[in-house]
């Protein structure tokens, strides 16, 4: 395919299934889009040469997302709810990769996502930095739309 360039990965979007205020999509970086399955190996009676490995079940990693600090936010509201009153709601979360003229060029779905931890960034009065809260997620399973 001549002249197709790889996309370039700082142009993105994150939706969560909430009620969202405005701006609450808007993450500097996104991780954990891995997933590997899991194998059991088998010995075979006689066969010293190898064992058989056979595929189980698919192992997922956590969703980490990074942005910063927001005063107002319907995501911070919902992992305040499951931390400090144990009420989870799952929900489903979309990561799209967008192209220059901001449309997508493919996502990602994760079903049933809930959270795990929060973390905001250390302060430093020697460095000139902002705060950056973390999320990290667990969900069910995830899919290439």
């Amino acid at each position: 395919m001549p002249g197709y360039y790889p996309p370039v990965g700082f142009h993105f979007r994150v939706e969560f299934n909430l009620n969202e205020s405005t701006g609450d999509h808007r993450f500097q970086e996104v991780s954990g889009l891995s997933v590997e399955m899991n194998t059991e190996e088998l010995r075979e009676g006689g066969l010293n040469q190898y064992t058989h490995r056979l595929p189980t079940l698919a192992k997922y990693s956590n969703l980490v997302l990074k942005r910063g600090l927001l005063k107002d936010s319907a995501v911070y509201d919902w992992i305040s709810e499951a931390i400090h009153n144990f009420e989870f709601e799952p929900t489903n979360v979309v990561v799209t990769l967008l192209n220059e003229l901001h449309q997508p060029l493919t996502s990602w779905s994760f079903e049933g996502a809930y959270p795990l931890k929060w973390s905001v960034s250390e302060f430093r009065a020697m460095e000139n930095g902002y705060v950056v809260e973390t999320l990290e997620l667990a969900f069910r399973k995830f899919k290439r739309n």
